[in-house]
C-alpha cells in the first residue's frame, strides 16, 4: 500500500474524505514557497482557536493539546502549493471578517458558542460550494475543506488523538477483521 492510499484510507475512517490538494500534498511533499503571514502570533492564535472549535476538548484531549495548529501550519507552508496556501490564507481572513461582521469581535475574541455557529454556517457554504452544478475542473477547493481535514488528520494522526479519541493498542496481539461494534464504541486507531 502507497502512502497515497494509507492516508485516504485513515480518512475513511475518520469519516472524512481528503481533498486532491491535500492528497498531492501529502504525497509529495516537498518544500512549498515559505508563506510567512502563517507564521505570525495572531494566526497561529486563530488557527488554534478554529481547530478547537471543530475538535474541543471533552472527556477527550481537544485540538490544541494535540497541537493540531502546530501540524496544519507545518503542511500548509511546507506541503502546498502557492495557490493552495493563498486560498487558505485568505480563508483564515475571510473567518475573521464574517466573525466582526457578525458579531464585531474577532474569531479570537467571540464566545465558543458563537464560533460554533460561525464554522457552523461557514462549513454549510462549504457542503454547498462543493454541491454547486456549475463547478469546473481546476476551481480552488473551499478554504474550509482545507481547514477541516488538516484538523481531522492532524487530531487523529497525534499521540493524543489516536490513544485518547481511539480506542489504541500498542501491541497489538492478532487480526481480527470482524469485531462487533457497539453503537458508542471509540473508532479503532
Amino acid at each position: 500500500m502507497n502512502r497515497r492510499d494509507a492516508i485516504r484510507n485513515v480518512a475513511i475512517l475518520m469519516g472524512t474524505a481528503l481533498s486532491a490538494s491535500t492528497l498531492a500534498a501529502l504525497e509529495g511533499c516537498s518544500s512549498g514557497p515559505k508563506n510567512y503571514t502563517l507564521q505570525t502570533p495572531e494566526t497561529k492564535a486563530l488557527l488554534a482557536e478554529i481547530a478547537e472549535t471543530i475538535i474541543p476538548e471533552t472527556s477527550t484531549p481537544g485540538a490544541k493539546a494535540a497541537k493540531v495548529d502546530e501540524f496544519i501550519l507545518v503542511m500548509v507552508g511546507d506541503c502546498y502549493d502557492e495557490k493552495a496556501q493563498k486560498v487558505f490564507t485568505d480563508g483564515l481572513d475571510k473567518i475573521n471578517d464574517e466573525s466582526k461582521k457578525r458579531f464585531s469581535k474577532g474569531f479570537v475574541d467571540i464566545t465558543p458558542e458563537q464560533r460554533t455557529e460561525l464554522l457552523t454556517a461557514i462549513d454549510k457554504e462549504r457542503v454547498d460550494y462543493n454541491k454547486r452544478k456549475d463547478k469546473k475542473e481546476g476551481d480552488p477547493v473551499h478554504y474550509f475543506q482545507y481547514l477541516k481535514e488538516l484538523t481531522l488528520l492532524g487530531y487523529f494522526t497525534s499521540e493524543p488523538g489516536a490513544t485518547k479519541a481511539l480506542r489504541y493498542v500498542k501491541v497489538p496481539g492478532k487480526y481480527e477483521g470482524c469485531v462487533p461494534y457497539k453503537k458508542g464504541d471509540k473508532a479503532w486507531a
